[in-house]
C-alpha cells in the first residue's frame, strides 16, 4: 500500500529534466531564493554557506553545503521545481542516497520550496503519480534503471 505523503506526490512533465527540443521550455527554479534560503538556513545553524555548485547540463539540480561545527549538509534543489534535499555526499545523480532534513530545513519551506524527506525520495515509483511524464521520459527511466522518486528527479541523464 502506497503512504499517504507519497501518493499524493505528482510529478509534472519534465520533473526529470528530460525534454525534447520542440517542447515548451522547462521552468527554472529561482536561483535568487535558493541562494537567500541557504544564507537563512547557515545563519539559523551558526554555521556558513559552503560551496554553490548551480546545475549544468545533465544534472537537474543545483548542489549546495551548509558548514557548521557539527559537520556539512549537502543540499539538492532542483532546477526545474521547488523541490529540496539532503544528501551526505555530493554527486552527479542519487537514486536513495537520501538523508533526513537537519531541524533548520524548514528554512527552505518559508522560502517557498518543498522539502523531501528520505523516505519520500525512496519511495518506489509506484507510489507516486506518475501520469503527466512523457514517453521520453518513461524511456529514460528505464533505460536508466531506475525505480525512485530521488533517482528521477535528482538525476544526470545525457
Amino acid at each position: 500500500m502506497a503512504d499517504d505523503k507519497n501518493t499524493g506526490f505528482s510529478l509534472p512533465r519534465g520533473a526529470t529534466g528530460f525534454h525534447r527540443p520542440k517542447d515548451d521550455p522547462l521552468p527554472e527554479t529561482d536561483l535568487r531564493a535558493f541562494r537567500g534560503a541557504l544564507y537563512a538556513a547557515a545563519r539559523a545553524t551558526g554555521g556558513k554557506v559552503g560551496e554553490v555548485e548551480e546545475q549544468a547540463y545533465p544534472r537537474t539540480f543545483h548542489t549546495a553545503s551548509v558548514v557548521e561545527d557539527a559537520g556539512q549538509h549537502i543540499i539538492l534543489c532542483h532546477a526545474h521545481q521547488p523541490w529540496i534535499a539532503f544528501a551526505q555526499m555530493r554527486r552527479d545523480w542519487y537514486s536513495e542516497e537520501f538523508v533526513a532534513p537537519p531541524p533548520w530545513a524548514g528554512t527552505f519551506v518559508h522560502a517557498g520550496f518543498l522539502v523531501l524527506d528520505r523516505e519520500q525520495l525512496t519511495a518506489p515509483l509506484a507510489d507516486v503519480d506518475t501520469s503527466d511524464l512523457s514517453q521520453g521520459e518513461w524511456r529514460e527511466i528505464r533505460f536508466y534503471g531506475i525505480t525512485t522518486l530521488g533517482g528521477v528527479i535528482f538525476n544526470a541523464w545525457d
